[in-house]
């Protein structure tokens, strides 16, 4: 049997039944400038995939760079003009620790031709969208060996994201 090992980063306080605290993991920097579609779908409105060029993410226990090539978002358009994103690509701390991260999520507009503008933003060079005109959050799961950064495979996140004209940022937090 496996001794636990606290390698947790965090020193509270930590979360209680009615006070859920966040803490700031990291921002995430992609780019993916080639985007490829699939439309129309099978089963009504667009795939599309983005592979990751470069990137790199740093926070206050972690800080490197996304492995060029190791991965993408592939994010289908639902009929109801909701993106669903499914991204899964590998990231290097300085010291070397490989850790793969597994990004779902959710982007919609919060008005009705938000979705059209990203639509025309991220495929045809289109105007960008403002970030306070859609909802872009994604629950990512960590994996990685064990040891100094283990503690990514332990806890609960939510990313915050934002849409750039090359690629996304991502502000991750931890529920501890």
């Amino acid at each position: 049997m496996t001794e636990f090992n606290d390698t947790t980063p965090f020193a509270g306080p930590f979360s209680t039944l009615d006070n859920p605290r966040m803490e700031f993991v990291m921002e995430v920097r992609l780019q993916f400038p080639e985007v490829y579609s699939m439309a129309p779908h099978p089963f009504g409105g667009m795939r599309s995939a983005v592979l990751v060029k470069s990137g790199t993410f740093e926070g206050p226990h972690l800080k490197g760079r996304a492995i060029p090539g190791s991965g993408g978002d592939y994010a289908y358009f639902r009929p109801d003009d909701v993106a669903v994103f499914d991204a899964r690509y590998l990231l290097e701390e300085d010291d070397g620790t490989v850790i793969l991260l597994h990004n779902k999520g959710f982007l919609w507009g919060r008005k009705p031709d938000t979705m059209a503008r990203i639509r025309d933003w991220a495929f045809n060079n289109g105007q960008p969208v403002p970030h306070e005109e859609y909802y872009l959050r994604g629950n990512p799961t960590f994996e990685c060996a064990i040891g100094k950064h283990d503690w990514l495979t332990k806890h609960v996140f939510i990313g915050v994201g934002e849409r750039k004209a090359d690629g996304n940022c991502l502000r991750y937090y931890a529920l501890v």
